[in-house]
């Protein structure tokens, strides 16, 4: 997967802002840097992801994994076909939010402007399949910052089935 990430990133995309920077967000006191994961909370289990792209002209903008089916609030068995990267300002997503690099203890931090960036500018707007379980917000934010696809929202919703799936694989109900 990361040499595919590479192989990517050496086409020369064109650029979607021409600087883009640390924002500090006052409101809230956090300060956001190219490259970091932001989760907005959406209820009490889920929340969505997107990765910090920079600042033009005072806006601050993100890029992440959305529907473009957007009539369709709950994708049909967890799958939407016709799903994107979409690069949005900052708020447009939610005006909570928090930097949620959880994985940075246990991954390395892709360069920026090496290789998330380029990433990001091939992604825009290519048709991807969005699937609850295997290629969410939470994926697409971690692949692009770590190179590797996580979601820590669905392993634990995992870990409470997968016991209850285990016993009625083992008594024979399904």
């Amino acid at each position: 997967m990361k040499s595919h990430l590479k192989e990517r990133s050496l086409r020369s995309p064109r650029p979607l802002l021409s600087n883009p920077r640390p924002c500090v967000q006052t409101h809230s006191r956090t300060q956001l840097f190219p490259g970091d994961i932001v989760e907005y909370p959406r209820n009490k289990y889920f929340s969505h992801f997107a990765v910090y792209y920079g600042e033009r002209d005072g806006v601050a903008y993100v890029a992440h994994l959305t529907c473009r089916d957007s009539d369709s609030k709950l994708p049909l068995f967890g799958r939407a076909l016709r799903s994107e990267v979409k690069l949005d300002p900052l708020e447009l997503l939610g005006k909570k939010y928090k930097v949620s690099n959880m994985l940075d203890d246990s991954f390395s931090v892709r360069d920026f402007y090496g290789a998330v960036k380029p990433d990001i500018d091939q992604l825009i707007g290519r048709q991807l399949t969005f699937d609850i379980l295997f290629h969410n917000s939470e994926h697409q934010a971690t692949l692009l910052r770590y190179g590797v696809k996580k979601s820590q929202q669905i392993e634990r919703i995992y870990a409470h089935i997968q016991p209850a799936w285990k016993n009625l694989f083992e008594e024979k109900q399904l």
